[in-house]
């Protein structure tokens, strides 16, 4: 139970310092590079616990789980993470925090829809009612707080929509491929679909990494890899 414990506070603390960091390295960083080198090197990280997990599960990937966890990627890098980091750098960073924190609402819904026994029930509905009208104060469009803009919390918003789509998605398969499995996969083939849009647009992709190299290894190592890492092992 110790070792419970100490794993979430971990994990608890590295998702903690994301948005701080995230913004501090989004100011010499592009987006979309910035969003690439932390979920490459943090699939890295877990990619070990991922083998080992196969060889004790005897999980052996077929071509459709290949797809499946390729589309995984696509909703969790490019498209979620890539609008959170836009949407970090047009709000502050505690506004970002508390936005992107309502994804599991979504998850809600999603899961309504999209599974077999996690239906709504009258408390989840209230609580997602709550939730929305916690959002529109967090937001007040009508006296946004300096630092804030609409365009951040839309992006940030969309950033939410589709984690929880990444959640619910992922949910579905977890048990058969593995928690580390998954995931790191997932990150990996998204941060190779986000590496062609880099090279398509004339993005940068290693500008600036030497220069940033501190930030680039806390926001892969710590809060990405770190972050999933004791996450799942709490789990």
């Amino acid at each position: 139970m110790k070792k419970v414990v100490f794993f979430i506070i971990l994990s608890a603390f590295f998702f903690g310092t994301m948005e701080v960091s995230l913004k501090i390295a989004g100011n010499d960083l592009n987006a979309f590079q910035t969003t690439f080198l932390r979920f490459f090197i943090g699939g890295l990280v877990l990619l070990p616990y991922g083998i080992v997990e196969m060889r004790r599960s005897h999980v052996r990937l077929k071509l459709k789980d290949w797809i499946y966890m390729l589309l995984l990627g696509i909703v969790c890098v490019p498209a979620s993470m890539t609008l959170f980091q836009l949407g970090i750098m047009a709000s502050n960073a505690s506004t970002a925090a508390v936005i992107f924190s309502v994804n599991p609402m979504f998850t809600v819904i999603f899961a309504h829809f999209m599974t077999k026994d996690d239906r709504f029930t009258k408390g989840k509905i209230i609580a997602v009612v709550i939730g929305v009208i916690g959002i529109v104060f967090m937001i007040r469009p009508w006296d946004i707080q300096a630092g804030n803009t609409v365009k951040g919390a839309v992006f940030l918003l969309i950033a939410a929509v589709l984690f929880a789509l990444y959640s619910v998605l992922g949910g579905n398969t977890i048990r058969k491929i593995g928690a580390f499995t998954q995931t790191s996969f997932s990150f990996i083939l998204g941060s190779f679909v986000l590496l062609v849009i880099l090279c398509l647009t004339g993005n940068p992709v290693l500008d600036g990494v030497v220069e940033n190299y501190v930030i680039i290894i806390y926001m892969s190592l710590v809060f990405t890899g770190g972050g999933y890492l004791f996450y799942f092992l709490a789990m």
